[in-house]
């Protein structure tokens, strides 16, 4: 696929870029190298907890946004948890109780006290009230830490939820269902997405070309048809170890495509040129 380039500049990217100043007037090489674009990343999505598909919300080459919800387990035994959980987090009648029994020891304990002064109460009688008042406290103080615990129950009981709803880890697109409602998955990935903004560029390059070639320089990316056109990428890897079998190198670009009009998975050309990297889009 390998195949020879023409000097001239075409498309109104590479022209922009050489017009400011990034690029000078000539490639690095006359030749083109054979390549091919694939996505930035592949995730297989998967369940963290065993159970039964009750739901999948998305088909075959959806687009998805990172934290969307792409597939749901059974959960009802999780929702009744979250709601008994809730119901108890949002009770205040102990903490009430308690209150109103310390403020009931807290006067008894006043007023018992001023009468031991003039002695007119005994000394045990003063001791029992001051012990219902610190009681009291602790009472107060238990039904507080209580409530704290069931916030802490309830957002247990809401993670457990969450378990069961799965979410997309990146924006992508979905390129393969694994499983349907009511199959059990425990840790079989449900679906794939791939990642195709940016996509990943990868050349096989000859030794000859090694240290010519350097991070930040940018590349001009030809899909093959009938895709086709012209494409800026910027070199974000370059391997340091060499294939002594073949006596070549590693080198992966980024090309942005915000559009998504360029697809994964075709081949290309692409040829490099000199100078730094253009300014960032």
């Amino acid at each position: 696929m390998t195949m020879m380039w023409s000097g001239k500049r075409n498309g109104a990217a590479v022209a922009c870029l050489w017009m400011a100043g990034a690029w000078p007037a000539f490639a690095l090489d006359a030749k083109g190298l054979d390549c091919v674009i694939e996505p930035k990343m592949t995730v297989e999505l998967s369940s963290p907890v065993p159970g039964v598909l009750d739901e999948i919300l998305v088909e075959r080459g959806a687009r998805v946004s990172k934290n969307q919800v792409l597939a749901k387990l059974k959960s009802g035994v999780e929702e009744a948890n979250v709601k008994l959980a809730r119901a108890q987090a949002e009770l205040n009648s102990e903490i009430n109780a308690s209150q109103a029994r310390l403020n009931l020891n807290a006067r008894v304990h006043g007023r018992t006290s001023e009468l031991f002064k003039t002695q007119m109460v005994p000394l045990s009688e003063a001791d029992e009230a001051e012990t219902k008042k610190i009681v009291a406290e602790y009472e107060l103080k238990k039904a507080r830490e209580d409530k704290q615990i069931a916030h802490l129950e309830l957002e247990r009981a809401s993670e457990l939820l969450k378990q069961r709803s799965l979410a997309s880890t990146i924006d992508g697109v979905v390129v393969k269902r694994y499983k349907a409602p009511g199959e059990y998955v425990e840790d079989q990935p449900v679906l794939k997405i791939a990642q195709d903004d940016p996509l990943n560029v990868e050349v096989i390059a000859p030794l000859s070309l090694y240290g010519t070639i350097r991070e930040g320089m940018m590349g001009e990316v030809r899909p093959e048809e009938p895709v086709g056109g012209k494409h800026v990428a910027r070199v974000s890897i370059v391997d340091t170890v060499i294939d002594a079998a073949s006596g070549t190198f590693g080198i992966r670009l980024e090309l942005p495509n915000p559009q998504h009009q360029v697809p994964a998975g075709v081949r290309c050309d692409i040829r490099f040129l000199t100078g730094e990297s253009t300014p960032s889009r």
